[in-house]
């Protein structure tokens, strides 16, 4: 990996491929750019394919920032493209937590990127809008801190995996155990200050609207989603100008390592289409 050297920390990334069309990946919370690899192996040979460890996570691990925010990570990748010399027109990836750093980069830039891809496509945690002045009272913040103090990072995620399957009935995060088994071992690479900050990063976001976006964008969710995240998924879809929904079987959140092959298949064809514009 290579380092990119921040204010307050290091951000570190890979390159692979020397395609003219840049494919940017950013994956999801408390995993890392590992997430990607089987786009990485995927698109390398056509495209120049990069992957990063958000702040908290992977390689990158932790940083001076008191605070963490998807505007802060969005800043980071900003300032990755600019080192990258990628000023125009790449194609951006996002996983999840990833995917909020994708729509926060179009908010700030409408018709900059090529193209978008999310994946798991989420614009709030949690996922349903509350009514204002409610969030103080029923966020999970208390008991997640008691737990993360407790237990640690991986126990801490295990149980939001369960409250999640028990209000859906699924596997939500993965039909696959090893793709489940390689989350879980990214988790347990984050320390627990850091679990902390990105959850909060997450619960404190605030989704734009999205509606003068005109990058084509792909929202893909696996058939065995959380409704509410999926649902989530049409409106950032319908919300762009140019955006469509697609949802593959058999696969769950992580739709890009549960069905790899089915889902480079899509993004391919959306990626190509941008070139024939």
């Amino acid at each position: 990996m290579t380092r990119l050297p921040l204010e307050d920390g290091t951000l570190w990334y890979e390159v692979h491929g020397d395609g003219e069309t840049p494919l940017i990946f950013v994956h999801g919370g408390w995993l890392n750019g590992r997430a990607w690899q089987p786009q990485v192996e995927h698109f390398a040979g056509d495209y120049r394919v990069v992957t990063l460890d958000v702040r908290g996570h992977g390689n990158t691990g932790a940083t001076d920032a008191d605070e963490y925010s998807i505007e802060l990570f969005t800043d980071d990748l900003e300032a990755l493209l600019s080192h990258l010399a990628i000023d125009d027109a790449p194609v951006l990836c996002g996983l999840s937590l990833g995917s909020m750093v994708v729509q926060e980069y179009l908010h700030r830039h409408p018709d900059r990127a090529a193209g978008a891809i999310l994946a798991g496509a989420v614009q709030s945690m949690p996922p349903v809008n509350l009514p204002p002045g409610l969030e103080p009272f029923v966020s999970p913040m208390p008991a997640l801190s008691t737990t993360l103090s407790m237990t640690g990072p991986q126990s801490t995620f295990r149980s939001l995996l369960y409250s999640i399957r028990a209000t859906t009935g699924q596997r939500w995060l993965s039909v696959d155990s090893s793709v489940r088994a390689a989350a879980m071992e990214a988790v347990g690479e984050v320390p627990r200050a850091e679990f902390r900050k990105v959850f909060d990063a997450l619960l404190q976001y605030d989704p734009p609207e999205l509606s003068d976006v005109t990058t084509p964008t792909l929202v893909v969710h696996g058939a065995q989603e959380a409704p509410l995240v999926e649902r989530q998924g049409r409106r950032i879809a319908s919300a762009v100008d140019d955006g469509q929904h697609l949802v593959l079987s058999e696969s769950g959140h992580l739709v890009n390592q549960d069905r790899p092959q089915a889902f480079n298949d899509v993004s391919g064809k959306f990626v190509r289409s941008l070139s024939a514009v």
